[in-house]
């Protein structure tokens, strides 16, 4: 899998269904029919036909609809049904889904021979939902909201590092250019063109481009804080509606042309997202029918789990891939959590058994975590295992005598936060309640709305107000790359006030720098030698309690079109789905 370097592979490459189920038993043949576990590999139900309407549900909202700030997997995966970037990921399962390819952009980039400028040109005929062209002005103004992480908290924070060269740009929203397009390091010279100028090359430079954030905004529409309550579209579908916490809806864009686009053939007529606080009640209705696909991807409950593994007709409707996330808990700097001998005794006592039983066992949960560089990012050592933990059982004796070395050898006390949306997050945290009980921490657990996380866990003040000493969460790669799994949970200058995901608030130059090498070398393989050190020096830190690799056990709807896992989300690719029915 592609690795820092500036070998990023782009191409006009078209979806491609081959290969065959890793299952030994329900195959499916040829990306044709269904099977257990055959979207991992294949298409499964091939079609074209256009219409229907796609019934998508979740037991948790997005945390924004607008692309800067949205910031969970299966909301970056809902936005290709309306978002477009310069480049963006291909519509096909396995490895070739990690391919960038132009999307907007009419070609691949001109890129200098010091490979510090990048221009695209534009393809003709692109428009946004109310007929207006996209211009290269919108792309550098969509881009140009990333920097106003003041307004707009949540997403990602990539691009400032390395197109800003100490200009200091504060954000459209205090831009002193009298167009409001004063980054300095993005030029547009006309409508169809825009070059972006690095201070220093970027092997993952192109990968920043195909984020949401990076997508094409119209200043006219830009209402700030409030723009996810209906953002622009300039892919195939638009927003109908947005009711939080319940509901939101697309119908086609009637200015999209499919002649512009390489990637999407929008199948549905219409696709409609539910949002339920009852996970059990959104897996019986999939298996009943009603609903198509759980958005949230990651996996059924027990009761579901139980029947469609018992029932081969259920059974080959359902894929269980791993999907490239990471269960952990992360640790913060909440006294005396901020003693790293404190922090190992919390990965010590912590029972890894039990913490995978939480999120299902060995088959739905996934391997026991050892480290916090997941199996499909080069650089990972499936050997490294500072803690012990595949030996499966909590190391009392050692979490004691961490315990004794940061001065606390009768425990103290801390707090546990979860999703209250994830019902296996909360299991796990109540496993680790116990573990730790048995070593002398007594920990409460405080439930949260997970569509809150930017301002709740991911707010560094108010991780500290609350004492948040142990925060369950999960995470996968912004991108296929060290740093594009690695950065936003260990890199110093990722720590915004809100939308944090460096939970431990971890400050180490050496960690900051070997990132940066890591970014300027253009050979993957010694691009994975620096992420490899990097995961060491966090693991060394007890930073994180890795928990499992995760699996996620899913049901698709019969009825459903073009299914197949995309290996850049570790999810359907929604985007791809069609109905069979018409309905």
């Amino acid at each position: 899998m592609a690795a820092a370097g500036i070998a990023v592979t782009l191409g006009l490459t078209t979806a491609a269904c081959g290969g065959s189920s890793d299952s030994d038993d329900n195959k499916g043949s040829s990306g044709s029919e269904a099977g257990y576990n055959a979207a991992i590999t294949n298409v499964v139900n091939p079609s074209t036909t256009k219409g229907g309407t796609l019934n998508l549900w979740s037991s948790q909202d997005a945390d924004s609809w607008d692309p800067v700030r949205g910031y969970y997997a299966f909301v970056w995966n809902l936005n290709r049904l309306y978002t477009r970037k310069l480049v963006d990921y291909t519509a096909t399962p396995g490895k070739e889904g990690l391919k960038l390819t132009p999307d907007l952009a009419a070609a691949e980039p001109e890129v200098s021979a010091d490979k510090l400028t990048y221009t695209f040109k534009l393809r003709d005929g692109i428009k946004f939902d109310d007929g207006s062209a996209i211009t290269s002005k919108d792309i550098k103004y969509g881009i140009e909201r990333v920097w106003a992480s003041d307004v707009l908290s949540g997403g990602p924070v990539y691009l400032p590092g390395v197109l800003d060269q100490g200009q200091n740009y504060k954000g459209p929203y205090k831009d002193t250019d009298p167009n409001k397009l004063g980054l300095k390091s993005v030029t547009t010279p006309d409508d169809k063109t825009i070059t972006f100028k690095l201070a220093k090359p970027s092997g993952d430079f192109l990968y920043l481009l195909a984020m949401p954030g990076s997508g094409p905004v119209p200043q006219k529409r830009d209402t700030g804080a409030q723009y996810g309550k209906k953002p622009a579209a300039s892919g195939p579908y638009m927003f109908k509606d947005i009711q939080p916490g319940k509901s939101a809806s697309w119908v086609r864009n009637p200015n999209w042309d499919q002649a512009t686009d390489p990637i999407r053939k929008a199948l549905p007529d219409a696709i409609n997202l539910t949002i339920t606080t009852n996970p059990d009640d959104l897996d019986s209705r999939l298996l009943a029918g009603t609903a198509d696909l759980d958005v949230g991807q990651v996996g059924v409950q027990a009761a579901a789990r139980t029947k469609l593994l018992s029932d081969p007709n259920l059974k080959k409707n359902a894929d269980n891939p791993v999907s490239g996330f990471l269960r952990y808990a992360g640790i913060t700097s909440v006294a005396p959590l901020n003693n790293v001998e404190c922090r190992k005794a919390v990965i010590y006592a912590a029972d890894p058994t039990a913490l995978q039983a939480a999120f299902g066992g060995p088959l739905a949960a996934g391997d026991i975590g050892t480290s916090m560089l997941p199996e499909n990012i080069a650089g990972s050592d499936a050997n490294y295992d500072p803690f012990n933990r595949k030996q499966g059982k909590p190391q009392v004796d050692k979490a004691k005598e961490a315990l004794t070395k940061c001065g606390q050898p009768n425990g103290f006390n801390l707090t546990i936060t979860a999703r209250n949306n994830r019902a296996a997050e909360v299991k796990a945290a109540e496993a680790l309640q116990a573990s730790l009980k048995a070593v002398g921490i007594t920990a409460k657990i405080d439930q949260y709305d997970g569509a809150q996380q930017a301002s709740i866990t991911g707010s560094p003040d108010n991780v500290k107000k609350k004492g948040y000493g142990i925060i369950m969460a999960a995470w996968a790669a912004d991108y296929p790359t060290g740093s594009g799994y690695m950065q936003p949970l260990a890199d110093s200058r990722f720590i915004p006030a809100n939308g944090n995901y460096n939970l431990p608030e971890i400050k180490d130059k050496a960690i900051d720098d070997l990132f940066d090498k890591a970014n300027l070398e253009a050979d993957p393989t010694k691009a994975a030698e620096y992420y490899k050190q990097i995961n060491t020096k966090i693991m060394e830190g007890a930073y994180y309690l890795p928990v499992v690799s995760a699996k996620a056990l899913n049901y698709r709807n019969p009825r459903l079109t073009n299914v197949y896992i995309h290996d850049t989300f570790g999810q359907v690719d929604f985007q791809a789905l069609g109905v069979s029915d018409g309905k």
